[in-house]
This record gives C-alpha cells, sequence and structure tokens, in this order.
C-alpha cells in the first residue's frame, strides 16, 4: 500500500529524530513518501494530491492545526447546509502521530501523546488492520475534527496564536493563563449570542458557546475536560452555552468539567448532547475558533454533524494494543 506521510517540521513536539524513525518504522509495512509542509494549508495541498493520486493512506505528523488542514483537504467543501461532503472520488484513510502541544484530535481517537508510543501503535493498528469511521462537524465552509467554539475559548486561541507569533512556547500553563485572563477581561461585557437546535425555543443571554464532536476535547497535560460526555465521534453534536460570567457559578462548572463522571449542569448552562445542528447568532461580531484556529469574528455561524465520513486508523473503544519496541534505524 503507497502512503504519504506529511510532516510540520515546526510542531512543537516534532524533532527529525522522531521524524526519521517514524518513516524508518512505517518502511516496513507500506510504501512511504514522506512530505514537510512549508507554509499555512500546504498539508490540505498535499492531502488533496494524495486523494487524488490515489493513496492507499495519509499520515499526519503535526499538531491539531496541521490535522484540520490535512482532513480538509482530503474532503473538500462542505455543502453549505447539508451533511454531506462535494468530494468525489475515494477518500483515503488518515492516522495521527501526535506532533503538536496539545494533540486534542489524536487523544481523543485513543492515540498515545508521546510520538514513539504513539508510533508503535500506529504498526500494529496496520498489522491488525484496525479502523474507525467517525463523523465529523463542519461550519463556515470548513470541517472541524474535535470542537469550535464562539467567545472564550476562540479569545483564548487567538491570544495562543499571538504567543506562537512571538516566539514564546505553548504549554497547558499558558492555555490556563490566558482562559483566566480572556475570562476576566470580558467578564462585565453584555452576552451577545442567542442559540437555535432543533425543536427547542431559542436561548437568548449566553455569554459563550463550545460545539463538540467528541469527548473529552481539551487536555491539561494529561488531563482531560469534558464539556458534553455524552458527544462522541459516532453521535451528533454537543452543545455547551454559559449565560453567566458570575465567578461562583463559573467555577462551580469548571470544577465538573474536571471530573471524569460529572454531567456539567447548572442553571446558567444550557447544555445538549448528540444534536444534528447548532445557529448561534450574536448581536455584535464575535470570535470564532475551529480545532484550535482561530478564524476571525461573525455574527453568525451554523454548525453541522455529518456521521461516518472519515476512515481513521485507531483503536476500538477500551482496546489495549501490545506494546512492541521501535528502533532509531
Amino acid at each position: 500500500m503507497r502512503a504519504l506521510l506529511i510532516v510540520n517540521p515546526n510542531a512543537t513536539s516534532t524533532t527529525p529524530a522522531a521524524r526519521d524513525l517514524l518513516a524508518h518504522a512505517l518502511s516496513s509495512r507500506v510504501r512511504v513518501t514522506v512530505a514537510h509542509t512549508t507554509h499555512r494549508d500546504h498539508a490540505a495541498e498535499l492531502a488533496r494530491q494524495a486523494r487524488e493520486d490515489g493513496m492507499g493512506l495519509v499520515i499526519v505528523h503535526g499538531g491539531d492545526g496541521t490535522v484540520n488542514e490535512v482532513v480538509n483537504g482530503m474532503l473538500g467543501v462542505p455543502l453549505p447546509t447539508s451533511m454531506k461532503s462535494v468530494t468525489i472520488g475515494a477518500i483515503p484513510p488518515l492516522a495521527v502521530v501526535p506532533g503538536g502541544s496539545a494533540n486534542v484530535f489524536a487523544r481523543s481517537l485513543g492515540i498515545a501523546s508521546d510520538p514513539v508510543a504513539a508510533t508503535n501503535q500506529l504498526i500494529d493498528l496496520l498489522a491488525s488492520r484496525s479502523r474507525r469511521t467517525i463523523g465529523l462537524g463542519h461550519c463556515d465552509n470548513r470541517w472541524f475534527t474535535f470542537n469550535a467554539g464562539l467567545g472564550l475559548d476562540a479569545d483564548v486561541c487567538r491570544a495562543i496564536d499571538a504567543s506562537r507569533k512571538d516566539g514564546r512556547p505553548v504549554s497547558a500553563s499558558r492555555y490556563v493563563r490566558s482562559s483566566v485572563r480572556e475570562f476576566f477581561r470580558k467578564k462585565r461585557h453584555e452576552p451577545t449570542l442567542t442559540v437555535d437546535i432543533p425543536d427547542h425555543d431559542s436561548v437568548t443571554g449566553v455569554h459563550y458557546a463550545f460545539v463538540s464532536n467528541s469527548s473529552p476535547w481539551t487536555y491539561l497535560n494529561e488531563r482531560p475536560v469534558h464539556t458534553n460526555p455524552g458527544t462522541s465521534f459516532e453521535t451528533g453534536l454537543g452543545l455547551f452555552a454559559m449565560r453567566t460570567t458570575k465567578v461562583l457559578p463559573s467555577l462551580n462548572v469548571s470544577r465538573q468539567l474536571l471530573s471524569a463522571t460529572a454531567e456539567p449542569k447548572s442553571r446558567k448552562l444550557f447544555r445538549h448532547d448528540d444534536v444534528p445542528r447548532i445557529r448561534i447568532t450574536s448581536s455584535e461580531p464575535i470570535g470564532l475558533q475551529m480545532d484550535g484556529d482561530y478564524l476571525g469574528e461573525r455574527t453568525e455561524a451554523e454548525f453541522f454533524s455529518t456521521p461516518a465520513v472519515l476512515e481513521v486508523l485507531a483503536p476500538t473503544a477500551g482496546a489495549d494494543l501490545p506494546d512492541r519496541a521501535v528502533t532509531s534505524p
């Protein structure tokens, strides 16, 4: 089988040694071609060409932003008000070896965060032909794999992007500091969002909203955050919309998010799982992010769930793959 390995050499945790190890290990299972990204959207261009060339597998070694580019390159532009894609022809399966700072999508699939351990997993997945078909979300003519949002999390993503440009390393502590800073910066602002989902009255007075395609969808190092425990790659979207920025109820909900067994609830929280479509409007421009990528300000965003759209190499839920050694060439 022919495979394309797309590497983002500038991703946070990629190293030349890990890239060489990955390529060497893969060569025992597939005929691998390695391509390094050199500019924004290059991963999407490479993935689109891989699909057109009939590659049997696309492997990404990079962060969530690179994965998102590859998914959009392979699948093409979603139809604006549909649960279908406009892509014609076979779409190769996707495999991910984490190389970024958070690697949310890979972890949500059960892929180890360490690149060497993830390489071990990938070799076993190739040998066992273990694959899953997952659903995705889309909004604004773009696919997202694990989450999107308007307001607070978009502001945090914008701040993190700015710190990257300044050369500062991205870390869990930086995400926490940015989240606290952005929360208090907007705390006294009036709510601007209105949320609509099928078969429910409009919900007004929303300060910020998360739209999830999996759970958990973000990590503080190894600690997951559960906004919508009933959401998975096999369900519709999860909605988490806060109608307050008061400190005590916000702290109470935050505590619940860090519990693996809690179902986040509050009188000021509007939360639903397995939603096929979500429309959010704002009385003034507000930030939008998808898969951690800040996309600018919007006054309206509509999110759609698309089931069973992408095949991935990943362990089945709860499966433990055997350990095996991968040595450097």
